[in-house]
């Protein structure tokens, strides 16, 4: 079974020392001494001065990002974040979808992200986005399905994911919705 983002990060934090000939304490400091606040650059600083793979880069990067935010985000406050303000009308879409997947199965991990949420069970099947202040998203990972009116290619929308459909108001997670949910977690 494949493991969680959480399970792989611990593992490469494990391996640091052995890849890369530091701890993460140690990245860590040199991080913080850099004064770099953004991610694309601290991972840039990685790669460039100290020939760091890019996954690695990746995890010292974030975990300096959360080391200056004084903590890893709580994963409400990350959901809360992401329907404030003017999305505020959308969470019931989010929360339905969200209880719909949950009745999948014990295997489905619900993983918020800053900018949207990520479904997964093996690998991520689907993720769930406002992407403006009067539509969410929902992507999907159906390799081989052919498009329909409503469940269009992903196109520019999100890479991780094949298809998408849009959604504006709540009666439009409807079993249609649910069921493209239930293929993308089956072929997960």
């Amino acid at each position: 079974m494949a493991k969680s983002p959480e399970e792989m990060a611990a593992t490469m934090i494990a391996n640091l020392v052995d890849k890369t000939g530091k701890t993460l304490t140690q990245w860590l400091k040199i991080t913080k001494a850099s004064k770099l606040t953004k991610h694309g650059e601290l991972t840039k600083l990685l790669k460039t001065d100290y020939e760091i793979t890019h996954g690695f880069a990746n995890l010292i990067a974030h975990k300096t990002l959360e080391a200056q935010g004084g903590g890893p985000a709580d994963k409400d406050s990350l959901v809360d974040q992401q329907y404030a303000g003017a999305k505020g009308g959308l969470r019931p879409i989010h929360d339905a979808i969200v209880e719909a997947v949950k009745r999948f199965g014990k295997d489905v991990e619900i993983a918020p992200k800053k900018a949207y949420v990520s479904l997964r069970r093996n690998k991520q099947f689907a993720i769930i986005q406002p992407s403006t202040k009067t539509r969410v998203d929902v992507g999907f990972n159906l390799k081989g399905k052919a498009p329909t009116k409503r469940l269009e290619k992903s196109g520019s929308f999100n890479a991780m994911v094949s298809h998408r459909v849009r959604l504006s108001s709540l009666k439009e997670v409807d079993k249609e919705l649910i069921g493209w949910l239930k293929d993308a977690h089956k072929e997960s």
